[in-house]
């Protein structure tokens, strides 16, 4: 499930990918979705569809905007903590739970969409930690991209190991995938889990029990199992 390659892209010179910019890229995908469109049975030049192909491009851009794009750029920002504040021995851990997303489906370019809840404890030798916002900005980097459930949480965990280096991570992923409601078993109350560990987590099953036990203490907020 690596993707090094695409970890380490970047945009580079106002979002350009590949030596194009994004209007090159529009101006080469609208003829080929007016051309799915014609293969639907519709008419491109109906009114209500004559900028479709334009507006479909450049939607299309932004659900994969994350594709060339590297998580460093987020978890580069980091603060050293004082001993006093992060003890050796200790075990506390730093939670961002309902960080909401929307990524699309590369089976299907159906979109999914859920919550993440991402723990980590930071490594007492180093006492590093990051910005509270870098974690949702990881998350929603890795949606923004063709996914799979799966792989996406394995992402975010990994990213945040290699960046960081905690004692652990874990993040828990819990979505809705419109290519099960809209199509084929057409469930829709159904929604899936992910897990990915990494350090400590992996060999001390109870700290992610007390992860998900602090994720059931907020008030008004849904389990995530």
């Amino acid at each position: 499930m690596t993707n090094t390659i695409t970890d380490n892209l970047q945009f580079e010179n106002g979002n350009r990918m590949n030596g194009l910019s994004k209007e090159q890229r529009v101006q080469q995908l609208v003829p080929l979705l007016r051309k799915v469109l014609e293969l639907l049975g519709e008419d491109p030049e109906r009114k209500g569809l004559q900028r479709t192909p334009e507006r479909w491009a450049e939607a299309l851009l932004t659900y994969t905007q994350g594709t060339a794009a590297s998580p460093e750029d987020h978890l580069r920002v980091i603060f050293e903590m004082d001993d006093d504040d992060y003890p050796v021995g200790s075990d506390d851990m730093i939670i961002v739970d309902n960080i909401h997303f929307t990524s699309t489906c590369e089976h299907h370019m159906a979109p999914f969409r859920g919550t993440a809840h991402v723990a980590y404890i930071p490594n007492p030798q180093s006492r590093i930690v990051t910005g509270l916002s870098k974690i949702s900005r990881v998350v929603t980097l890795f949606a923004r991209r063709l996914q799979i459930q799966e792989r996406m949480t394995q992402q975010v965990a990994r990213a945040i190991d290699d960046h960081l280096e905690p004692l652990g991570v874990i993040a828990v992923v819990q979505a809705a995938h419109f290519c099960m409601i809209q199509r084929g078993v057409e469930q829709r109350e159904s929604t899936t889990i992910t897990t990915a560990r990494r350090g400590v987590f992996l060999t001390k099953p109870q700290l992610e029990t007390r992860f998900l036990e602090y994720l059931r203490m907020q008030d008004g907020k849904p389990d995530v199992l």
